[in-house]
């Protein structure tokens, strides 16, 4: 029956082994799950259709069975009372029930067997689709710890490298240059904020200066020429 494909197509190793090579999974489990809880409704539907089939024979079969036995009694009435015809017409029926009820008896094994059958694939679906939703569990555990552990390499990498070493110095070099620029614009600024008073006065200062030092000079010579 098509609702049972998969428990003859695909055993539960085999959809493991799937699920473990896909990209996503999660995903994949999820959509097995569906399928499987999808084919596991028809497949109880299935079964429960033949399980009354085999119900249904069953009955026949019983009445028969029954027909057989009272029409067995009358036939021994009939005799006993000398009545011919009456028994002649019970055993004929008799005949008649018994053939009908091992058409029904075989039957009803028949859909008995094919129902037991069933009983146990539904059962194995059962089972497989349990077990299915508990690996799921562990499945997106270990999933999202794998995720989480790529995310962290990848972040880490990023560290280590030569690229981020190389940017560091950049960096470094870049920072001194900015500190040299800021450095000289503070020195030309300071340069270009003096006043004229102040430029004199600088420049009177220097003069005092070059005074006393002729006079010192003159003062040494006076005595080497003594």
């Amino acid at each position: 029956m098509s609702i049972f494909k998969r428990l003859r197509d695909l055993t539960m190793s085999n959809v493991y082994a799937l699920i473990e090579k896909a990209e996503d999974p999660v995903k994949l489990t999820d959509q097995y799950i569906r399928d499987m809880q999808s084919d596991l409704e028809d497949a109880e539907k299935a079964v429960a259709a033949q399980i009354a089939l085999e119900k249904k024979f069953k009955l026949l079969f019983e009445e028969q069975e029954a027909l057989v036995q009272r029409r067995t009694e009358q036939a021994h009435t009939a005799a006993q009372a000398q009545n011919i015809d009456l028994a002649r017409r019970a055993l004929e029926e008799k005949k008649n029930a018994e053939d009908k009820r091992n058409e029904y008896k075989a039957s009803f094994e028949q859909n008995q067997m094919l129902a037991n059958n069933l009983r146990g694939k539904l059962d194995e679906m059962r089972k497989q689709l349990s077990d299915l939703r508990s690996k799921r569990e562990s499945l997106v555990a270990r999933y999202n710890a794998a995720k989480a552990q790529n995310e962290i390499n990848k972040t880490m990498s990023g560290f280590g490298g030569n690229s981020a070493g190389s940017g560091m110095k950049r960096m470094e070099e870049k920072m001194l240059q900015m500190e040299a620029q800021a450095e000289a614009s503070n020195e030309l600024n300071s340069s270009k904020g003096r006043s004229l008073d102040e430029e004199f006065a600088a420049l009177g200062k220097d003069k005092a200066v070059e005074d006393e030092l002729a006079a010192l000079m003159k003062q040494y010579e006076n005595k080497d020429n003594q």
